[in-house]
């Protein structure tokens, strides 16, 4: 059985897509950390997130590992930090990166061979385009950037309202616009709107569906 659950920023994809799984007794894929290790090993490399070819290579050429909430890279825990806005300006230019998305796509795919729920932004439309199961996450704006700031103060770091609400902004918008897996839901994806349901009602309904269609 395989589950997508895509969605922009602060949509609440990540932390549904974690308890689903747990109600169906499948594995969790949060397809966002794979992308967010590779930014950070590019970073850390002195790579310019820019240069096409080097960045693909990299990826290419880097086996990540997912387990909850924690990423390795070739055996190195990157966990500590994933999320640092230090790289919020180069996830977008590398996640767009045609060599990266071809690269993290075949191991997500590989990730499947036993059943599993994944989150991301292409999973329904380019990652498993023939999943039986398909959901697409939508919130208004203020709603993002409240969740968005509530992840942040939640690790402990300082929020500027203003400032997070143009980049949850600009983020949605460039991988909407992107020419390569632009974040849209898939045609035959289940749509929900989550600006008025708590998390348990969002997993709730995603469940009952899986659950009449098997």
């Amino acid at each position: 059985m395989i589950v997508t659950i895509d969605g922009g920023v602060a949509s609440g994809k990540s932390a549904v897509g974690r308890r689903v799984a747990e109600r169906l007794g499948l594995s969790f894929i949060d397809s966002g950390l794979m992308y967010r290790a590779i930014t950070r090993l590019v970073m850390e490399q002195g790579i310019d997130p820019r240069d096409t070819d080097a960045v693909a290579r990299l990826a290419e050429s880097t086996n990540i590992r997912i387990d909850g909430e924690r990423v390795w890279a070739d055996g190195v825990e990157l966990t500590e930090g994933i999320y640092d806005t230090d790289y919020a300006d180069a996830l977008p230019i590398i996640s767009a990166n045609p060599g990266v998305r071809t690269a993290l796509v075949e191991q997500q795919r590989r990730m499947a061979h036993s059943g599993l729920v994944m989150a991301g932004r292409d999973i329904g439309t380019v990652v498993f385009p023939r999943a039986e199961h398909k959901f697409f996450l939508v919130a208004s704006l203020d709603e993002k950037v409240r969740r968005r700031a509530a992840q942040y103060e939640r690790r402990g770091e300082r929020v500027d309202a203003e400032a997070m609400r143009k980049e949850v902004e600009l983020r949605d918008r460039i991988d909407s616009e992107r020419p390569i897996a632009p974040l849209r839901p898939a045609e035959d994806a289940v749509i929900i709107d989550t600006d008025n349901l708590d998390l348990e009602q969002v997993v709730d309904r995603i469940v009952s569906e899986v659950r009449a269609k098997t």
